[in-house]
């Protein structure tokens, strides 16, 4: 037997830091690459925000989420949180002065170190996605 957690630190006080960092990350995300993209189109600056909101919203680990729409493997997880930091990075270097984009960038950094226990935990996390 496994004394590994089944719950992520994500929903325990271990993970309040990162959740937090995270979900400014996402939400920097969400509005540099709005901005970035609405001058060449809307509609590919909606169908992204959709998109970088859509997918964690609709695909999660289970234990890692409260609940959860459609189970998916941890490291599918991890894929779409660093999606969501490239974004927020990328974005903002194409659109905001260098002095704020360096601020997300950092801010991006220590997010990604503070997410190192869930991604972790993440990572054994295929045979529970699978319902196993």
């Amino acid at each position: 037997m496994s004394t590994r957690p089944i719950t992520s630190p994500n929903l325990t006080g271990q993970g309040r830091i990162a959740s937090i960092l995270r979900f400014t990350t996402e939400l920097i995300a969400w509005i540099a690459t709005l901005w970035a993209l609405a001058d060449h189109s809307v509609a590919l600056a909606v169908a992204t925000l959709v998109l970088l909101i859509g997918l964690p919203t609709l695909f999660a680990t289970p234990g890692d989420k409260r609940q959860v729409l459609i189970p998916v493997p941890g490291i599918v997880t991890i894929g779409l949180v660093v999606l969501q930091l490239a974004a927020a990075v990328l974005a903002s270097w194409a659109t905001w002065p260098a002095w704020a984009a360096v601020v997300v960038t950092t801010l991006t950094a220590v997010t990604a170190i503070t997410e190192l226990p869930r991604w972790r935990w993440l990572l054994g996390a295929p045979a529970r996605a699978a319902g196993r």
